[in-house]
């Protein structure tokens, strides 16, 4: 296997290899959608946690109007500071330098094998392959992480902590904008004992014909949510589908990107929809972006929330499933739109 990276530097690629080439040719929307009037919202995370009803109050029907209309929204004021941030991008940066014989020791082939270092989605099904190297880690409930690189674990391990605490302050918002109790969605996906959190951080090197080629396609995400940042590249790459129109998520500084995941829309039955995004590429800069997947415990059914259902105006849409077999189905098939989603609809 060889990385996206060691192609990029390899020092003599002028145009892209066949099989990274998208089969419908150019992607013609790109440049079209930098110029746009849409702008995605942004959340104050202070006023949702400040101790004041009115501005939790506010907050929480900004964010359910967010979910609604986009399924994506940024943070700003969050608390997780400039400096972990910072040392997060740096040790990812340094765990994409190694050689590709050191990162090649965690090169796991099984899916909830606790560390994956890889290319593309997954090679195996993939008839084109992506313009992006991956490191994939299961941080919680069990702690992992590459053990080869001074301070990479300690940081890691705080980081995806204070996401925890983040994803768990929002889901209380998100819960009491569906009409629900603020504890609900942390009490029937358990999350408060063992959520499952996978660590994901994407590499997408400079490529020298940016329009032939996806960092990643058009899809959504599993599980109920997902926090995102990315180094300060000042050129784009994560694109998110709204009424028919790819629009450039360029967040403020140190903000974070939180999108609907899955298993909301599953839990929503279907009112607050997962957000269809796609990661482009360009020819001067290396962009990482590194996320967090928020998820119940692996051994849970995720169903429409019963209190959102009416047998006859609004049946259940989708059938309940394991979060573990929700991952393994998306893991084993070509990552493209929602179909994974789609497999489970009613």
């Amino acid at each position: 296997m060889f990385s996206v990276k060691e192609l990029a530097e390899s020092g003599y690629l002028t145009s892209v290899p066949y099989s990274y080439a998208l089969e419908k040719g150019p992607h013609e929307d790109i440049i079209a959608s930098e110029h746009t009037d849409q702008e995605i919202p942004i959340i104050d995370y202070s006023l949702l946690t400040s101790g004041s009803a009115e501005h939790r109050s506010k907050t929480v029907q900004a964010i359910g109007n967010a979910c609604l209309e986009w399924g994506f929204f940024m943070v700003i004021n969050h608390g997780v500071t400039s400096t972990l941030r910072d040392e997060m991008i740096r040790a990812s940066e340094n765990f994409f330098d190694l050689s590709e014989e050191h990162k090649r020791e965690y090169a796991g082939e099984k899916l909830f094998d606790p560390i994956r270092w890889g290319t593309s989605f997954n090679i195996k099904v993939d008839k084109t392959l992506f313009w992006r190297d991956y490191l994939k880690v299961h941080v919680h409930p069990k702690f992992s992480a590459p053990q080869n690189l001074a301070g990479f674990s300690e940081t890691m391990q705080e980081y995806c902590k204070r996401n925890r605490e983040l994803a768990r302050e929002l889901l209380k918002g998100i819960s009491e904008s569906l009409g629900l109790e603020e504890g609900y969605i942390e009490k029937a996906m358990n999350l408060k004992a063992n959520p499952h959190q996978l660590l994901v951080i994407n590499l997408y090197p400079p490529c020298p014909e940016p329009e032939l080629v996806m960092g990643l396609p058009p899809h959504s995400d599993h599980g109920l949510l997902t926090i995102l940042m990315q180094n300060e590249v000042g050129v784009g790459g994560l694109q998110v589908k709204h009424r028919g129109k790819w629009v450039p998520v360029n967040p403020p500084p140190n903000a974070f990107v939180v999108n609907m995941g899955d298993h909301m829309e599953i839990l929503s039955n279907g009112k607050y929809k997962s957000a269809l995004h796609r990661a482009v590429v360009n020819a001067k800069s290396t962009r990482i972006s590194i996320a967090t997947a928020q998820g119940p415990p692996l051994d849970t059914v995720v169903s429409p929330a019963p209190k959102l259902l009416d047998l006859e105006n609004r049946p259940a849409a989708y059938r309940g499933i394991k979060y573990k077999e929700y991952l393994e189905l998306q893991q084993s098939n070509q990552l493209k739109g929602k179909s994974c989603l789609d497999r489970i609809r009613l």
